[in-house]
This record gives structure tokens, sequence and C-alpha cells, in this order.
């Protein structure tokens, strides 16, 4: 995946609107119409979600007469998800090495702390 299409892909996901139609269409094409009906906005404006999905690559649109079909593509969502998981656990990783050196510091901090021990079995 390139970063342009990266970048598609997250601009178009980053809209309540368009993961609102994500969703619907996960659960099978749907015609435009359908699609817009339970959104509070004019068809135009859902029509504008639409076609930033459509340049994301993340629907296919099908025309049947004057129907026009939509359905998921989930090839860019897999490889934004692959994206996300790498970085995951690559901070994941380098949370854990801090958490050990973290714990390794104190266990350092805890000895220096303790009473040194004379030579007769007295502390100091």
């Amino acid at each position: 995946m390139t970063a342009a299409h990266l970048d598609q892909t997250m601009m178009a996901l980053a809209d309540p609107t368009r993961r609102a139609i994500l969703h619907r269409l996960s659960k099978g094409e749907a015609r435009v119409t359908e699609i817009a009906s339970p959104f509070d906005m004019s068809l135009n404006a859902v029509s504008k979600h639409i076609l930033i999905l459509e340049r994301a690559d993340l629907i296919r649109r099908r025309i049947e007469g004057r129907d026009h079909y939509l359905s998921v593509n989930t090839k860019p969502l897999n490889e934004a998800g692959e994206w996300i998981e790498k970085y995951r656990r690559m901070w994941e990783q380098r949370l854990d090495r801090l958490d050990d050196y973290l714990e390794e510091l104190q266990a350092k901090e805890k000895e220096h702390q303790q009473p040194k021990e004379k030579k007769h079995g007295r502390r100091e």
C-alpha cells in the first residue's frame, strides 16, 4: 500500500458518516438510495461521502439500469489494518523494553536504599 493510498483510506475512515456507510455495506450490497435513507442529510451530501469512499477504493459501484448498487471492498481496510498492526507491535515491544528497564532501575534503587551490614552483623 502506498502512502497516498493509506492517506486516502484513513481520511475516508475519519468521518462517522462514512464509517456508518461502510458498516451498512458490510451487511451486503445496497442501492445508493437505501444507503442515504437513514441519514438526516440530502442525497447529494450522502453522494459526496460515497464519492470519497470510492476514491479511497473502499466501496465499489455496480450500475444496473437506473439503480446504483454499492458494496464494500475490504482490500484497503485489510491493508490499513496490517499497517496499524505493524506499528502496534512495534510500540508494544518498545513499551515492554521500557517497562523492563524501569523495573531494573527500581530494583537497583531498592538495593542502594537498603542499610548495609557492618562486620559483626550489626546494621549501620
